[in-house]
């Protein structure tokens, strides 16, 4: 297919291989390994002077690759790999990125913030955090010399956002790579390396997958960041399987649709729901009272069907409306066409501690929506039934 610069295109097209009988997408190719006519056709792939498959653990399976380039069009990257989850494409980066540090900035996935935390210290990584309110003390940390900023914009839960072309260039200055997690915005809303970003990384799992039946996870950028991180995966043993490469990639082909409906609910629901007496705040960066509202609109093209509500209560207040609820289904997880409700305070953040949450300002009032593809009025009717 020619190259083209419209992501539903690449959505539905880039990397389909069609097969023996016509399909239009990439086969699910079970193999583990691949057979060869000859020595010399074999140390042709293993040496890169041919693409070809050869073993499915090294992402060298036909499923995979066209699931790479798909992947790379469509976040505007040279290259791809996927990955078994998200923290293992995170955890891939940081081993093959990160010996001279990663600083960490603002609110990020608990998984993250434990391996950050605990896990790297142990394998002698530095490692430091500062929360958006200290981003003043950015330069004088890149000053001790970090090898990768890493930082989720939107962040998890607060929605908070980080200027990804301000950051980049200060980072750069010391010689520091920049790696955006983007999970939250998407392709379709946020594009960090037309920013300045060195890599993307995404819980693939969420929004990419769309449908809350695969777990995978995919880092892109440059071919030679790329090519660094690759060794990890393979020797860690982080290839997802084929089958599902093959759901990731019939997933990818209604993105750009999913996540447009979504923007579209969230927005309505944020704009409506702040208007109720019993919410302190809305969390949303779509709405003009956001502080982050002027960053969202000039680095993204649309802000998500993720929200934060703050309501007018106590935990037991809060967990009463989220028990409430009919519609919105509880659980951790994001960006599937069914709507979900959590309390961080009591899910994905509760590992942090009551005092780390309290610094972050993650309080006991605050409730995540993960807005699906449900009928917005219904939506709002659920809310306001469990709020009143």
């Amino acid at each position: 297919m020619a190259k083209s610069n419209d992501l539903s295109t690449s959505c539905v097209h880039t990397g389909e291989q069609s097969g023996l009988h016509g399909s239009p997408h990439t086969p699910i190719y079970n193999s583990t390994t691949f057979l060869f006519k000859s020595t010399s056709d074999i140390l042709d792939v293993v040496e890169g002077r041919k693409a070809g498959s050869l073993y499915t653990r090294y992402g060298l399976n036909p499923s995979i690759i066209s699931l790479e380039e798909k992947l790379a069009a469509i976040e505007g990257a040279e290259a791809s790999l996927v990955f078994s989850s998200g923290m293992a494409a995170e955890s891939a980066v940081f081993f093959a990125l990160c010996r001279k540090g990663v600083l960490c900035l603002g609110d990020v996935y608990g998984g993250t913030q434990e391996l950050i935390t605990h896990q790297l210290p142990v394998l002698g990584i530095k490692t430091s955090f500062l929360l958006k309110s200290e981003l003043g003390q950015l330069e004088a940390e890149l000053k001790k010399g970090f090898g990768v900023v890493f930082f989720e914009t939107p962040t998890n839960p607060a929605m908070d956002l980080f200027d990804i072309t301000g950051v980049s260039k200060l980072a750069h200055q010391y010689g520091a790579l920049v790696v955006v997690d983007n999970t939250f915005a998407t392709p379709v809303n946020q594009l960090p390396l037309s920013l300045g970003a060195d890599l993307v990384v995404h819980s693939a799992t969420k929004y990419l997958g769309g449908h809350s039946d695969i777990t995978a996870g995919t880092v892109m950028g440059s071919k030679k960041l790329i090519g660094e991180i690759w060794p990890w995966r393979k020797n860690l043993g982080q290839m997802i399987a084929p089958e599902t490469a093959a759901l990731l990639s019939r997933s990818l082909k209604t993105l750009s649709v999913r996540v447009k409906a979504q923007n579209e609910s969230a927005m309505t629901i944020a704009k409506e729901i702040s208007k109720h007496s019993k919410i302190k705040r809305v969390l949303y960066p779509g709405l003009e009272s956001n502080p982050d509202y002027h960053l969202a609109k000039s680095q993204m093209t649309g802000f998500g069907g993720m929200m934060t509500l703050e309501l007018k209560g106590d935990r037991a207040a809060t967990s009463s409306f989220v028990d409430k609820l009919k519609i919105f289904g509880l659980a951790p997880s994001l960006g599937g066409p069914e709507s979900l409700v959590n309390q961080p305070a009591l899910l994905t953040h509760y590992g942090l501690g009551e005092e780390e949450r309290s610094r972050r300002g993650i309080s006991d009032s605050m409730v995540r929506l993960s807005i699906g593809l449900e009928s917005v009025k219904d939506l709002l009717e659920d809310l306001i039934q469990a709020l009143e």
